[in-house]
């Protein structure tokens, strides 16, 4: 198997409603990890609360730099990750709603 030239991580956030529960995640494969989250796999958390709508990403060629991003936003206040959510989504659209997973 090749390697790839380019790496790409994401890291995301998940609610099941407006303002609802959030879940941070960091992944390198969003498609799959979000399949997973809908079928119950994800992890306790998304599988306890039917955390599945995707209402905000970031992608980074870096793995460290993903990891960091996803430690930082763990670490924040909900209000701070509300405000990260609405600053781009400000209606909580799940962006992933039409993706084929």
């Amino acid at each position: 198997m090749p390697k790839r030239a380019h790496h790409n991580y994401t890291v995301y956030i998940l609610t099941n409603k407006k303002l609802g529960v959030l879940y941070t995640g960091m992944t390198g494969g969003l498609d799959d990890r979000l399949l997973r989250h809908r079928l119950g796999e994800g992890s306790k958390f998304t599988k306890k609360y039917n955390a599945s709508k995707l209402v905000y990403f970031e992608e980074f060629q870096y793995v460290n730099d993903a990891i960091t991003r996803e430690k930082q936003i763990k670490n924040w206040h909900r209000q701070w990750k509300i405000n990260l959510i609405e600053k781009d989504n400000p209606n909580w659209d799940d962006f992933s709603e039409n993706w084929v997973l």
